[in-house]
Formats: structure tokens, C-alpha cells, sequence
């Protein structure tokens, strides 16, 4: 089945048209790939970014949408990736980056066109795991700055994944979610 990939922010494409179109911000960046890239670069694959703050009181995660990011593509492959984030004043550019979780984000996403259902991907980030998924939201139509994993939604961690946690393997919510919650709660002091 296809993805649905929600349409990103016009002000958040605008500015990383803007930033990809300024030698200084391409030049200053830390991704000498996309320094070296021949041809246009062009940002595709618009994904928002939610953060797992916590695990609320009844095992809810609680989320928040940090910024949107494409993948930079030069030719047949994705050389980059470009983040926006959200300002007081609206959508913004904020960085160009490069690294392993490009080429994986674009095999989750190959793997995820093979499932039999719908899904609007995502990309979730858990801070204290050092952790990055593509979130399959099950509802397509749904505002894509919005919402929590659903119990039946998937997760496919992205390589590299933190030790314990297959790289690629999705897993629903409701089974994810405990291994997480018992990784990031910090253990009880034992006491004397």
C-alpha cells in the first residue's frame, strides 16, 4: 500500500528551498556530501518529527512535534537531510545534517511501502535512548503535527538502534512501548 506522506508546512519547504539555495548555509554546513553534490538538490520526503517526552500515568506516550524534515536528494539518492523547527515568528530552517540515519530512514520507508495497510509515516525521536523510529500512523487523514502513537501503530527503529533493539523491525506500539518505558525510567536507588 502506499504511504501518506503529509504535505509539509509551506513556510517550513520555503526555508529550506531558501537555505539549499544559499551557498553560505550549504557551504557552513556539516555535510560535505552535500557540499560535493553535483546537480540540483531538491528536499523531498517531508516528514514531521514528534519527540516521546514521557510515559504518562496510564502508559499513554506523550509527544510533542519538534520540526519537519526532508530528505535532500542529489540524483538517485539522498546525500543530506535539512530540519526545520518552529519559532516564535513561524516555520524556520535550522541545520543540514548527514549520517546514518538518512539511508536508514529511506529503507524504513521502502520497507514500510511493502505493508498491506495504509500508513502516514512519521519519525519519533526518544531523547533518552538516543533512539529515532519511523512512526506508521494508521490514521492516514489525520493532522500529521498531531496526535500520539496509537496502541496498533508501528514503529521500525532506525539503525543504529539502541543495543536489545532491531534496526528495521517494526513493532507495534503496545509491544514497543513497555521495552522503551523500562529502558528510559531510571532504576530506584536501593537504600543501606
Amino acid at each position: 500500500m502506499p504511504l501518506h506522506v503529509p504535505p509539509a508546512p509551506a513556510p517550513a519547504l520555503r526555508s529550506v528551498l531558501t537555505a539549499l539555495g544559499s551557498p553560505t548555509a550549504v557551504r557552513e554546513a556539516r555535510t560535505p556530501s552535500l557540499v560535493r553534490a553535483q546537480g540540483p538538490a531538491t528536499p523531498e520526503l517531508p516528514l514531521p518529527v514528534h519527540v516521546l517526552d514521557q510515559i504518562g500515568p496510564a502508559g499513554a506516550p506523550v509527544t510533542r512535534l519538534a520540526g519537519w524534515r526532508f530528505l535532500i536528494r542529489c540524483g538517485d539518492r539522498a546525500v543530506a537531510a535539512a530540519e526545520t523547527m518552529l519559532t516564535p515568528d513561524g516555520w524556520a530552517f535550522s541545520h543540514f545534517f548527514e549520517g546514518p540515519y538518512i539511508a536508514s530512514t529511506e529503507r524504513a520507508l521502502r520497507q514500510a511501502e511493502t505493508v498491506q495497510q495504509s500508513y502516514q509515516p512519521r519519525l519519533l525521536s526518544v531523547p533518552g535512548l538516543y533512539m529515532l523510529t519511523l512512526w506508521l500512523h494508521g490514521d492516514t487523514t489525520a493532522d500529521a503535527a498531531t496526535g500520539h502513537p496509537a496502541a496498533t501503530d508501528l514503529l521500525v527503529p532506525l539503525a543504529p538502534a539502541p543495543p536489545g533493539i532491531a534496526a528495521h523491525s517494526p513493532h507495534q506500539v503496545a509491544d514497543l512501548l513497555p521495552v522503551l518505558t523500562l529502558r528510559v525510567t531510571p532504576a530506584p536507588l536501593l537504600s543501606a
